[in-house]
């Protein structure tokens, strides 16, 4: 039989089936059987008439000898894959999927259909993972139908569920090891932990100016690399002491941190621009020491000047009583260079004042110092009806050695010469 009279069935067939005939329609792809048992269109329709009729084994007939004749065709592969679905033949429904999947792994239906029998089969790992993809390949689907939208919840819901019994499970599994490692070490793995399971991203430095490599991205440092600190918190009563006479009467000394030049375009910090919602009391500034500001806090200016700070000529230290008034915030934001570290003296924390470096949020403590990395993201709230006040304090990065920081002055140095 000529391949023309096979088309010209064909298409009568497909034209009858479009019609509504399913039964003349039938006759004809039979018909054409006659003339090519393995016809691909002809054995698809069929099974898929068959499968609409119950009839799950004839359909399973029908669709094998379509995907032999049309491998390549993923719809066959589907629909082989529903025929063994309804015989309950999972472990064949699974090979025709993953068939259909090895000519398009972004087909949705087959993802969808391999997620459902993974999830039938209690494998919940690939479940998983196949729900997971099914929601990324969707993400740019606006106004899903009912029914797939049904299906994007469930899928939302699946991974949900295993996300949370994963992440039970490994607090679990590190509760007894966590309870009793140093500090330190809790620190880093609760981080890396809740990193792995999505629970918090891991930040890295940005500076805006000289990146040092290959220093630890530190959100806040472990306390060990400043062993001084005991000796600043020990000044606490008598820094706040000199701080609250400043605020007394603040005078000229006390600025607004933030204060851009003008035609500035309207940027995140914008709404601090000269404004005393965000205010320093400088005792250093890039490099320089305020003689009349140190005049007015003489003990913290002594008690500074017997601690390693950072001495960098014409850019560090920076010293200052930063003043954040109530109900205000510092937007994220990064510092200028990794070679430094930031102390923070909290010394006025009313409840509800916070701060974030990171993937951490901490509540300031009175008279509790911390160090940390400022070229992580980093922002403050004042949630509070007080003013919260810092001492904070320029210190060189822990991991840097003696010869590291004599080099790296030399290398501004040598810069500032040069554009002098």
């Amino acid at each position: 039989m000529s391949a023309d009279r096979i088309r010209q069935h064909l298409a009568e067939a497909q034209r009858a089936g479009q019609s509504g005939l399913r039964d003349e329609a039938r006759r004809l792809f039979e018909a054409v059987l006659s003339m090519d048992e393995g016809e691909p269109t002809a054995r698809n329709w069929l099974g898929a008439d068959a499968l609409a009729r119950s009839d799950a084994g004839t359909a399973a007939m029908h669709f094998e000898i379509a995907c032999r004749g049309e491998p390549g065709q993923r719809s066959h592969w589907l629909n082989l894959a529903a025929a063994r679905r309804t015989l309950g033949d999972s472990e064949r429904e699974r090979a025709a999927l993953e068939k259909a999947l090895a000519i398009d792994q972004t087909d949705l239906l087959a993802l969808v259909r391999i997620a459902e029998l993974h999830e039938r089969l209690g494998e919940k790992t690939p479940a998983a993972e196949r729900w997971t993809a099914v929601l990324a390949l969707s993400s740019g689907i606006n106004n899903p139908t009912q029914e797939f939208a049904a299906i994007l919840g469930h899928a939302r819901q699946y991974v949900e569920d295993q996300q949370r019994t994963l992440v039970d499970a490994v607090d679990t599994a590190l509760a007894g090891e966590l309870a009793v490692a140093t500090a330190p070490d809790e620190r880093r793995m609760r981080a890396a932990a809740d990193a792995w399971l999505g629970r918090r991203p891991i930040y890295t430095n940005q500076c805006e100016g000289l990146h040092y490599p290959f220093l630890p991205a530190d959100e806040f440092f472990d306390r060990e690399h400043f062993p001084w600190l005991d000796q600043l918190e020990a000044a606490t009563g008598m820094i706040l002491a000199e701080l609250n006479a400043i605020l007394a009467d603040p005078g000229p000394g006390l600025t607004p941190y933030i204060s851009l030049p003008p035609g500035v375009p309207a940027n995140k910090w914008s709404g601090l621009d000269k404004s005393l919602d965000w205010g320093a009391f400088h005792l250093w500034k890039e490099g320089e020491r305020f003689d009349e500001a140190c005049d007015r806090a003489p003990r913290t200016a002594a008690l500074l000047d017997s601690l390693p700070i950072c001495q960098i000529k014409g850019r560090a230290p920076n010293v200052f009583f930063s003043i954040l008034k109530a109900g205000s915030h510092i937007p994220a934001h990064t510092g200028v260079t990794n070679v430094r570290s930031v102390v923070h003296l909290p010394l006025i924390v009313p409840q509800g004042c916070e701060f974030r470096v990171g993937g951490e949020t901490r509540s300031w403590v009175e008279g509790s110092a911390f160090a940390f990395d400022d070229t992580i993201e980093h922002e403050a709230w004042n949630r509070s009806d007080r003013d919260r006040a810092v001492l904070i304090i320029d210190v060189w990065n822990p991991y840097l050695s003696e010869h590291e920081r004599a080099m790296i002055c030399r290398l501004y140095e040598a810069a500032d010469t040069h554009r002098a």
